[in-house]
């Protein structure tokens, strides 16, 4: 999550942060960070896999300003239910057995 130099908060997921900023910065990151130079990153989660970090992500864009910076200042009231949901969401394996079908 990063702060754009007009104040707004941009969220976004990337493999390599350090350089995704720079990016932002250079004018080459996304269309709505290229007007609002520089930015400054204010928060990172490492997540276990792109899957979740996409979900991550999602969950971040939906919540309010505040709660963005509730985020931000580390609140765990803020990020636990978002870290919980997260994990509530992934695909859990397929354990049921294949049903026998027959075709006529």
């Amino acid at each position: 999550m990063v702060v754009c130099g007009d104040e707004s908060l941009y969220v976004g997921l990337s493999s390599d942060v350090d350089a995704r900023v720079g990016a932002h910065n250079a004018g080459r990151g996304a269309r709505y960070t290229r007007s609002r130079t520089p930015v400054l990153l204010r928060w990172h989660w490492r997540c276990a896999n792109s899957e979740d970090a996409r979900r991550l992500e999602g969950l971040l864009k939906k919540l309010t300003r505040a709660a963005k910076f509730r985020v931000i200042a580390g609140h765990a009231a803020a990020l636990g239910p978002l870290l919980c949901e997260v994990a509530r969401r992934r695909r859990q394996p397929n354990t049921q057995k294949p049903v026998a079908t027959t075709l006529r």
